[in-house]
């Protein structure tokens, strides 16, 4: 599945999320919520996925942490605040670059309408074929 179907069906669980529980809640709220609905839509995911950090053939102490990583090819980093922060969309970025990825998805649950919580981010994204 390329990664432009299955940010479709990520948003479309989010959206059914969102319509359900509605604005206003935890971050860790959502990421259940959202974790049940992807499982119910059948797409495999891995929750707080741990990333280690390579610099310059030295593996870093510290490792990142992926809120979700859906199919082994979508980012997703949910949120649940009144306005993404300037660094949010390129500190995606650098996950994607990190982990060899090529789309990321911010989900920001904390609008009224969650289509304007919605941001793509790519790293080099191929088209399908």
């Amino acid at each position: 599945m390329h990664e432009n179907e299955i940010s479709e069906r990520i948003i479309g669980a989010a959206i059914e999320v969102h319509k359900l529980l509605g604005p206003g809640l935890l971050e860790s709220v959502y990421e259940e919520a959202l974790c049940r609905e992807l499982h119910l839509r059948g797409l495999r995911f891995l929750r707080q996925q741990s990333v280690p950090i390579t610099y310059k053939g030295i593996k870093l102490g510290t490792d990142l942490r992926l809120d979700l990583l859906v199919e082994n090819k979508v980012i997703v980093d949910l949120k649940a605040k009144e306005k993404l922060a300037e660094i949010d969309k390129p500190k995606l970025l650098t996950y994607l670059r990190l982990c060899d990825k090529q789309l990321g998805l911010i989900l920001n649950f904390h609008v009224e309408l969650l289509r304007d919580g919605i941001y793509r981010v790519v790293n080099n994204l191929q088209e399908a074929r």
